[in-house]
């Protein structure tokens, strides 16, 4: 919870972190390290958990979900990481909402042909209301 969050992507600040998220180009649990970026990462839940029924290529939110989702799920309820309560709400979480995330964040469409309708409340849309429109003068996307 002490934790100091660093965005970067300088590679020599990024080997000193111990934790790095979504840049690197790399994807090694031992080391902490959970990009999904490479053309060769085609990770899914069931490919690092067999037992879970989705196939989504994950981002590294998923990545970061799959590894410790039920560690602090765990956590947060008091309850033993195995227990029932845990991994059905580990599941529906995934299910209902990181899963989405993992699948707009590699481009996945959620149908195919055209849409009938414009999903205009995802999180992605909201989180792209955060940043500055392309005619203001202030493009500081820290601010959001």
């Amino acid at each position: 919870q002490d934790a100091e969050v660093l965005r970067t992507r300088d590679p020599q600040r990024l080997a000193q972190c111990d934790v790095v998220v979504d840049v690197g180009g790399e994807y090694d649990p031992e080391r902490h390290r959970y990009d999904h970026h490479q053309r060769s990462f085609t990770q899914s839940m069931r490919s690092l958990r067999p037992d879970k029924p989705w196939t989504t290529k994950l981002s590294s939110a998923g990545l970061v979900y799959c590894h410790f989702g039920s560690q602090i799920l765990a956590g947060l309820l008091g309850q033993p990481e195995d227990s029932p309560v845990v991994t059905a709400l580990y599941d529906k979480l995934y299910e209902n909402f990181v899963e989405e995330i993992d699948a707009i964040d590699n481009g996945i469409a959620p149908a195919e042909g055209e849409p009938r309708y414009a999903l205009t409340t995802t999180l992605s849309a909201r989180v792209g209301r955060l940043n500055p429109r392309w005619n203001d003068p202030h493009q500081d996307t820290e601010v959001g």
